[in-house]
């Protein structure tokens, strides 16, 4: 699986981008359908952090709490792809975003990022204050 994302850019606090992450999958390998897809992001000097998941099954949604309210993801199983609305952007949103693209993950376990398989390049997002 090979997952590239996009759609980051400049936006000024306030503002809205959504990013998308297309997947590649090669071989006989399980379907996109069947992954559990994430989006993670690494501010300035901090580490990778847990921002939003999708179940394969059902699509239920876990969202952190930094982002609630202002983030939604979703997923187009035909397209093989994944996104993520942002809105109400803040400064501190600012950071180099990653889709990831898991199997088997359990509840308990989708904010981890060891979970995850699979990893785009990722995408900068930099909201101005």
């Amino acid at each position: 699986v090979q997952l590239q994302a996009f759609g980051g850019g400049l936006v000024q606090a306030g503002g809205s981008l959504r990013l998308s992450c297309a997947a590649a999958i090669s071989g006989s390998g399980r379907a996109f359908s069947s992954y559990t897809l994430g989006w993670f992001r690494q501010g300035p000097g901090k580490e990778r952090e847990f921002v939003v998941a999708i179940r394969a099954s059902g699509g239920a949604t876990y969202y952190a709490d930094s982002v609630k309210g202002r983030f939604t993801i979703s997923r187009d199983n035909a397209k093989n792809s994944v996104y993520l609305q942002m809105t109400s952007l803040k400064p501190e949103d600012t950071g180099v975003y990653y889709c990831a693209a898991g199997g088997g993950i359990i509840l308990s376990s989708l904010r981890s990022a060891g979970q995850y398989n699979y990893w785009g390049q990722g995408t900068q997002v930099t909201v101005s204050s």
